[in-house]
C-alpha cells in the first residue's frame, strides 16, 4: 500500500494544476503542499513586490490571456504564462531553408528571350553573354545578370518645328533640317560598358555628320534630288564613328524629314521655287515639241530613203509615180480642164465659169 500512495502522490505532483513552467507552484512551492522559502534580500528581509490586483468582475482580462495561450501553442512557440513566446526552432529553420531555395532559384535561372541577349557580370565585372533560352549563372551578388534587347529598332529624332537646326550648305546659305535616325544593339557588352550614355553620344555624333555632309552640298540640292545621298553619307559617317567609340551600336538608316530655308525666308523662297518650277516646265515643253519635230522630220527621212530605194530599181516608173502624185496634190483643188488627144475639143462649161468666181476676185 505504501508503493501505491507514493506513485499517487508522484503523480498528483506532476499533473498538478498550480505548477509552474518548471515545475514549482506559483506560490514557491514544489507541489507537496508546503511553500519554499522566500529568497531573502541583502538586508535579510524578503524582497516586498507589488500584488497584481484581480480583475473586476465580469471584465474579459482572464479570457483574452486564454486566447493569447491558446494562440502561442498554435504558433508552435513555448513559454509561461506572463513569459515572451519561444518560437518553434525547427519552424524557423524550415522557414529559412525556404528563403534560401527562393533565393538560389532566382538568381541562378535566367530566361532570355529570342530578341534578348544576358551580360553577365562577376563582382560587377564583365564575364560573358547568354544566349536566348535558360541560362545558368552563379547566385548573387557573385553574378548577376542584365538582359539587352538586340532587335528593337530604336529612333531618335533632330530638329523639329519649335526648334530650328540650322546648317551651312555648300553655297554658303542656310537650311533648317529635321531628321530622325534609327538604330539598334549589335554588340551588348559594348552598348553596357563603352558608353555612358548611348542616346546623347548617338545624338552628337548624328549632328556633327550631317554638318559635315550638308557643307559639301548645294542648298538647291539639299532642299531637292540630293536627299538620297545625304542621307547614305550620314549614315555611313556616323557609323565608321560609332565603331571607332566601341559603341556596340548598328546603325539602321537616316531620314531627312523636313528640309527648309530658314523662316524669316522661307515665304520668298517658296515664290523663288514657284518660279523656277514653272520655268523648268516652260522649257521642258518646249524639249517636247523640239523632240516631236524630230520625230516628224526621222519619219520623212525614213519614207524618202525607201522611196529611193525603189527609184534605184525602177527609175522611169518611179519617176512617173512620183510626178503623178505630185501634180494630184497641186491640182487637187483647183478648177482644171485636162485634154489628152491631140485634136478632140474638150466641153467647157463657160456658164458655170461665170457663176463661180475666180480665186483672187471679189
Amino acid at each position: 500500500m505504501s508503493i501505491f500512495s507514493g506513485l499517487g502522490a508522484l503523480g498528483r505532483g506532476l499533473f498538478a494544476d498550480n505548477k509552474g513552467p518548471w515545475g514549482q507552484a506559483p506560490d514557491g512551492s514544489d507541489g507537496g503542499g508546503e511553500p519554499a522559502p522566500k529568497p531573502k534580500g541583502p538586508w535579510g528581509d524578503a524582497p516586498k513586490g507589488r500584488r497584481r490586483s484581480d480583475p473586476p468582475a465580469g471584465s474579459n482580462v482572464s479570457s483574452l490571456d486564454d486566447w493569447l495561450e491558446r494562440s502561442k501553442r498554435r504558433l508552435g512557440g513555448s513559454g509561461g504564462p506572463g513569459l515572451p513566446m519561444q518560437p518553434n526552432r525547427s519552424l524557423i529553420k524550415w522557414a529559412a531553408l525556404g528563403v534560401l531555395a527562393l533565393w538560389l532559384i532566382f538568381t541562378t535561372m535566367h530566361r532570355i528571350a529570342p530578341e534578348e541577349r544576358g551580360v553577365v557580370t562577376q563582382f560587377g565585372r564583365y564575364n560573358r553573354t547568354l544566349d536566348p533560352g535558360i541560362g545558368m549563372t552563379l547566385p548573387w551578388p557573385i553574378e548577376s545578370v542584365e538582359k539587352v534587347d538586340v532587335e528593337n529598332i530604336r529612333e531618335i529624332n533632330l530638329g523639329s518645328a519649335s526648334e530650328e537646326t540650322l546648317m551651312l550648305t555648300g553655297d554658303q546659305n542656310i537650311i533648317d533640317i529635321a531628321y530622325q535616325v534609327r538604330w539598334n544593339i549589335r554588340d551588348p557588352e559594348l552598348y553596357l560598358f563603352e558608353l555612358a550614355q548611348p542616346e546623347d553620344t548617338i545624338r552628337q555624333v548624328a549632328e556633327s555628320a550631317m554638318r559635315q555632309v550638308v557643307a559639301n552640298v548645294s542648298l538647291q540640292g539639299a532642299i531637292g534630288n540630293q536627299r538620297g545621298i545625304i542621307e547614305a553619307r550620314v549614315a555611313e559617317e556616323m557609323q565608321q564613328t560609332l565603331d571607332a567609340y566601341r559603341s556596340g551600336i548598328d546603325l539602321q538608316g537616316v531620314a531627312i524629314r523636313q528640309a527648309d530655308p530658314p523662316a524669316a525666308v522661307n515665304d520668298a523662297f517658296k515664290e523663288v521655287t514657284a518660279a523656277q518650277q514653272e520655268a523648268e516646265s516652260y522649257v521642258n515643253q518646249a524639249n517636247a515639241y523640239a523632240l516631236q519635230l524630230r520625230q516628224k522630220a526621222q519619219g520623212e527621212a525614213g519614207a524618202f530613203d525607201r522611196i529611193y530605194e525603189q527609184y534605184k530599181l525602177a527609175p522611169g516608173v518611179t519617176k512617173r509615180r512620183m510626178y503623178y502624185e505630185t501634180m494630184e496634190r497641186v491640182l487637187k483643188n483647183v478648177d482644171k480642164t485636162i485634154v489628152e488627144a491631140p485634136g478632140v475639143n474638150s466641153y467647157l462649161p463657160l456658164n458655170e465659169l461665170k457663176r463661180t468666181p475666180q480665186r483672187g476676185t471679189p
